[in-house]
Protein backbone atom coordinates (compact mmCIF):
# COMPACT_ATOMS: atom_id res chain seq x y z
CA UNK A 1 0.00 0.00 0.00
CA UNK A 2 1.24 3.31 -0.82
CA UNK A 3 -0.39 7.01 -0.89
CA UNK A 4 -0.96 7.61 -5.05
CA UNK A 5 -0.07 11.38 -6.09
CA UNK A 6 0.66 12.94 -9.39
CA UNK A 7 3.08 15.44 -10.08
CA UNK A 8 2.39 18.80 -11.79
CA UNK A 9 1.33 19.23 -14.20
CA UNK A 10 -0.94 16.37 -14.04
CA UNK A 11 -1.86 16.60 -9.93
CA UNK A 12 -5.64 15.72 -9.40
CA UNK A 13 -7.84 16.53 -7.61
CA UNK A 14 -10.82 13.45 -6.43
CA UNK A 15 -13.65 12.67 -5.13
CA UNK A 16 -13.82 9.17 -3.06
CA UNK A 17 -16.52 6.65 -2.23
CA UNK A 18 -16.78 3.23 -1.08
CA UNK A 19 -19.47 1.73 -3.25
CA UNK A 20 -18.93 -1.97 -1.60
CA UNK A 21 -17.33 -3.31 1.88
CA UNK A 22 -15.54 -0.64 4.11
CA UNK A 23 -12.70 1.01 3.75
CA UNK A 24 -10.26 3.99 5.86
CA UNK A 25 -9.65 6.54 3.70
CA UNK A 26 -6.28 8.91 3.95
CA UNK A 27 -5.62 12.41 2.67
CA UNK A 28 -2.14 13.53 2.86
CA UNK A 29 -1.36 17.59 2.05
CA UNK A 30 1.68 17.41 -0.26
CA UNK A 31 1.50 21.07 -0.98
CA UNK A 32 4.64 22.63 0.12
CA UNK A 33 3.34 26.43 0.27
CA UNK A 34 0.48 24.72 2.49
CA UNK A 35 -0.30 25.39 6.49
CA UNK A 36 -1.00 22.14 6.58
CA UNK A 37 2.15 20.70 4.89
CA UNK A 38 2.47 16.75 5.60
CA UNK A 39 -0.60 16.66 7.74
CA UNK A 40 -3.21 14.25 7.18
CA UNK A 41 -6.73 12.97 7.75
CA UNK A 42 -8.29 9.81 8.00
CA UNK A 43 -12.17 8.57 7.27
CA UNK A 44 -13.84 5.75 7.56
CA UNK A 45 -15.78 5.25 4.13
CA UNK A 46 -18.45 2.52 3.91
CA UNK A 47 -21.22 1.74 1.24
CA UNK A 48 -24.00 1.93 4.23
CA UNK A 49 -23.49 5.53 4.58
CA UNK A 50 -22.75 6.30 1.42
CA UNK A 51 -19.68 8.73 2.77
CA UNK A 52 -17.68 10.77 0.41
CA UNK A 53 -14.08 12.11 0.85
CA UNK A 54 -12.54 14.78 -1.56
CA UNK A 55 -9.40 15.54 -1.30
CA UNK A 56 -7.72 19.09 -3.46
CA UNK A 57 -5.11 18.33 -5.96
CA UNK A 58 -1.87 18.17 -4.11
CA UNK A 59 -2.96 15.52 -1.89
CA UNK A 60 -1.53 12.09 -1.91
CA UNK A 61 -4.64 9.35 -1.08
CA UNK A 62 -4.33 5.83 0.07
CA UNK A 63 -6.70 3.79 1.60
CA UNK A 64 -7.03 0.37 4.02
CA UNK A 65 -9.82 -2.14 3.51
CA UNK A 66 -11.63 -2.78 6.42
CA UNK A 67 -13.75 -5.75 4.84
CA UNK A 68 -13.16 -8.16 2.51
CA UNK A 69 -14.28 -7.56 -1.33
CA UNK A 70 -14.31 -3.61 -0.68
CA UNK A 71 -14.72 -1.53 -3.95
CA UNK A 72 -13.63 1.99 -4.06
CA UNK A 73 -14.96 4.35 -6.34
CA UNK A 74 -13.10 7.47 -7.61
CA UNK A 75 -13.68 10.71 -9.64
CA UNK A 76 -10.73 12.56 -10.96
CA UNK A 77 -10.35 16.37 -12.09
CA UNK A 78 -7.36 15.41 -14.19
CA UNK A 79 -6.39 12.17 -16.72
CA UNK A 80 -4.01 9.77 -14.96
CA UNK A 81 -0.73 10.22 -16.51
CA UNK A 82 1.77 7.46 -15.65
CA UNK A 83 5.09 9.54 -16.10
CA UNK A 84 4.07 11.87 -13.38
CA UNK A 85 2.41 9.17 -11.21
CA UNK A 86 4.71 9.48 -7.65
CA UNK A 87 3.96 7.29 -4.55
CA UNK A 88 4.47 7.92 -0.71
CA UNK A 89 5.09 4.92 1.78
CA UNK A 90 2.05 3.98 4.36
CA UNK A 91 4.35 3.71 7.43
CA UNK A 92 6.96 6.88 6.08
CA UNK A 93 8.27 8.32 9.21
CA UNK A 94 7.80 11.88 8.03
CA UNK A 95 4.22 11.84 8.18
CA UNK A 96 2.89 9.16 11.36
CA UNK A 97 -0.04 7.92 9.94
CA UNK A 98 -2.48 5.55 12.15
CA UNK A 99 -3.62 3.11 10.48
CA UNK A 100 -6.75 1.31 12.62
CA UNK A 101 -5.77 -2.01 11.87
CA UNK A 102 -2.30 -3.69 10.62
CA UNK A 103 -1.14 -3.16 6.99
CA UNK A 104 -1.11 -6.97 6.00
CA UNK A 105 -0.67 -7.01 2.04
CA UNK A 106 1.79 -4.51 0.67
CA UNK A 107 3.18 -4.34 -3.31
CA UNK A 108 7.45 -4.59 -3.68
CA UNK A 109 6.78 -0.80 -5.27
CA UNK A 110 4.65 0.35 -2.66
CA UNK A 111 6.88 -1.31 0.04
CA UNK A 112 10.35 0.08 -1.48
CA UNK A 113 9.31 4.07 -1.95
CA UNK A 114 12.43 5.77 0.19
CA UNK A 115 11.43 7.78 3.13
CA UNK A 116 9.98 11.57 2.10
CA UNK A 117 12.43 14.69 1.63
Amino acid sequence: MELHYQAAPYEQAKLVRCTRGAIYDVALDLRPESPTFKEWVGAVLTSQQRNMVYLPAGFAHGFLTLEDDSEVFYQTSQYYNPESARGVRWDDPAFRIDWPEKVEVISERDRTYPDFR
